[in-house]
């Protein structure tokens, strides 16, 4: 029997409009059926599509897509979108080499209206395309749905601030299921939590939508049910900070319709056709339940975020693995627990990546000297640059990729006050499957031209506690950046040691070749010397760099070659260029890190190949060039 008798018929959204509403329901059990079976093949993000599928199946039957636009914040619950808009047989690519990407991506399908990956970006780009449309005399729509999690973001707010006061056809969706990756925290999600407010605004719409259309055939009776709404608003919010928050939407200029039920596809089919025929800025707040469907993932949405492979509903015997490296983020992670220990100045934050920074084990042993500030990663600097003012020694553990958006806060609120921040960057280089929206491949660059900065890049495990304690000690802004995964396998001390700061060490001598490298590039650097012959140093820092090291290398050299993962344009290589050019010296210099492109998104190792940066490519590379010069 034919699993998915309705879903095996729909390719596009066109497909799915020829059937009848009463049918939706089977399309979703379908959908959700098709991407338990997918995911739990390929892995990837998980319980935010399961949550998003009853809401994904009523956008595309009532919308005209792709000439209306759906722009998903995050992207990563888009994955019934994909199903549903022609990428259905292509889902056991999800994010593989050459695959599916597992966010929506322009180049990849005309349903994919704005490229996204970092949060809070929808809401400004649909009102973007409202904007637009209603410029050219498109009648076309824009729907932003966005997650409560990132709508706790500046930029979201920025967005609905600007759109509330414009006479421009937009619908935000705010899908609440109070989880971003980790619980969320702040002010708005206990608000949205409150049942005082849902319950409430459930009545009003209700009453609205049920008494509307005889409503308006009545004289004056509008103005009386709007008498009546009032009265409900106050009965319902007693206390002046009750009753601003019932209008918070509609105080930003939004027409609000809600809570509704997000799990229950006809309903929300009747609400978006009403939806899509209203004029100026609408808010609709549906309510749903990240991983519903698959019990696992609803009792523990965190951990099911995101997987690599489902388990069995039947547990499988225990068997005890073999011992695992640790990866960078459990060696951060441990070394923030040592040093909290040794110096109670020390203050953690994260932008709400808990789990993803490895914070856990140091929110359970230091709860009050842990900061989730959410996703409000421009926030997180600045904080944290006002405890630094007084006397605390804050550490912000940030992806690199996230760290791009909170640059002017680094550079204005703690580079130019010297003021003694330690960033712990995670995911610096190339991070697989997540692809180029997540990749950390410009914060050398970025970094290296801020004032007072410090910048370490370790080469192994041990590499990065001894950065990190070094970093932790100095007076002024710094940052330690380290890859995703595992390191070689170094043996990691338990101490507190440090560090010169600004001085390298020679890992290997040979003669004619001197690889400089940096960070996650001394192993394969190392790989290829024994080959070659070379010298390689392990440069531990970008900023201040030992300059006194390069020109002793350059002079005792025929051959220079610098090797970073990290862009090319401004990194680390460029940063010798400087040094040598500073010194008048010439010598023949090759620059290996990521050349001016967008990546891809895929095995680690594959993507290292392509990009000339295994050590099997370097040595091919520096042989070639060798030959050439």
């Amino acid at each position: 029997m034919n699993p998915s008798p309705l879903l095996d018929m729909i390719d596009t959204p066109q497909d799915l409009r020829r059937l009848e509403k009463k049918q939706l329901p089977q399309v979703a059990a379908e959908l959700r059926e098709f991407l338990l079976d997918s995911v739990g093949k390929t892995g990837g993000h998980f319980a935010s599509n399961l949550g998003a599928v009853e809401l994904t199946v009523a956008l595309h039957y009532v919308y005209d897509t792709p000439e209306d636009h759906l722009v998903w914040d995050v992207g990563h619950q888009s994955y019934p979108h994909k199903i549903l808009t022609g990428r259905k047989n292509q889902m056991h690519t999800m994010r593989q080499y050459g695959g599916l990407a597992g966010f929506p991506k322009r180049s990849e399908s005309e349903y994919d209206a704005f490229g996204v990956g970092h949060s809070s970006t929808s809401i400004g780009a649909a009102l973007g395309m409202a904007v637009a449309d209603k410029q050219l005399g498109n009648n076309r729509r824009s729907v932003a749905i966005i997650g409560d999690g990132a709508m706790t973001a500046g930029q979201a707010f920025e967005a609905l601030n600007c759109a509330g006061d414009m006479d421009v056809d937009l619908l935000v969706i705010l899908n609440d299921n109070e989880m971003s990756i980790s619980p969320n925290v702040g002010a708005l999600p206990k608000y949205l939590a409150s049942n005082v407010v849902r319950d409430m605004h459930g009545l009003l719409s209700t009453i609205k939508a049920q008494s509307s259309k005889v409503l308006d055939k009545l004289p004056g009776a509008m103005e009386l049910a709007q008498k009546v709404e009032n009265k409900i608003k106050t009965l319902a919010g007693e206390a002046e900070h009750a009753k601003q928050s019932l209008s918070l939407f509609e105080n930003f200029g939004f027409r609000y319709t809600g809570p509704v039920d997000g799990h229950n596809v006809e309903n929300l089919v009747d609400v978006l056709k009403d939806l899509r025929g209203r004029k100026g800025p609408q808010l609709l707040h549906v309510i749903t339940k990240k991983g519903n469907g698959y019990k696992f993932a609803e009792n523990d949405p965190v951990k099911y975020h995101a997987v690599a492979k489902l388990p069995s509903e039947v547990p499988a015997p225990e068997v005890k693995p073999a011992a695992a490296k640790p990866t960078y983020t459990q060696v951060f992670g441990q070394w923030l627990c040592d040093q909290a220990e040794a110096d109670e100045r020390l203050i953690a934050i994260t932008p709400a990546m808990r789990e993803g920074s490895g914070l856990v084990e140091f929110e359970q042993q230091f709860p009050d000297r842990y900061f989730d500030v959410g996703i409000a990663e421009q926030h997180a600097v600045t904080f944290a640059g006002g405890l630094a003012c007084e006397g605390i020694k804050p550490v912000v553990a940030i992806y690199s990729t996230f760290l791009q958006r909170a640059y002017d806060q680094l550079v204005h609120d703690v580079a130019l006050q010297n003021l003694p921040v330690l960033f712990a960057i995670d995911r610096a280089g190339i991070v697989g499957a997540d692809g180029p929206t997540h990749a950390g491949l410009y914060d050398l660059s970025f970094l290296r031209c801020v004032p007072n900065m410090i910048i370490a890049a370790p080469s192994d495990e041990n590499e990065c506690r001894l950065l990190l304690s070094t970093c932790y000690q100095a007076n002024s802004p710094s940052a330690v950046r380290y890859p995703r995964g595992t390191g070689t396998g170094a043996t990691v001390s338990d101490g507190l040691e440090t560090v010169e700061i600004g001085k390298g060490i020679i890992r290997r001598e040979g003669e004619k070749i001197a690889v400089i490298a940096f960070g996650s590039m001394v192993a394969p650097s190392l790989t290829v010397a024994d080959k070659l012959n070379a010298t390689v140093a392990d440069m531990r820092f970008v900023k201040p760099i030992d300059e006194e090291l390069i020109v002793r290398l350059a002079r005792s050299h025929d051959y220079l070659v610098t090797a970073e993962e990290n862009a090319e344009q401004g990194g680390a290589g460029s940063a010798v260029l400087e040094v040598l050019a500073k010194h008048g010296i010439c010598k023949p210099v090759l620059l290996l890190g990521v050349e001016d492109k967008v990546t891809e998104h895929g095995d680690p190792k594959k993507l290292l190949d392509d990009l000339g940066l295994s050590a099997e490519a370097i040595e091919k590379r520096i042989a070639g060039w060798i030959k050439a010069v």
